[in-house]
């Protein structure tokens, strides 16, 4: 069985600076939404989150 596409890794911890998942580098409001948007959406955010991560741990 295959579910909607999540970049989660069950780390869920909000930077505080960055206001970013530690583990998989979304906001808040793209987590809140998630379950709302469409397979394309998700996919579109999944595309920036190792940039966002990245640019982060930097």
């Amino acid at each position: 069985m295959s579910g909607a596409s999540t970049p989660c890794i069950k780390v869920c911890v909000i930077d505080p600076v960055s206001k970013l998942c530690e583990g998989c580098g979304r906001t808040l409001a793209e987590i809140a939404q998630w379950g709302r948007l469409s397979e394309a959406e998700r996919l579109a955010v999944m595309a920036v989150l190792p940039e966002r991560l990245a640019d982060r741990r930097a």
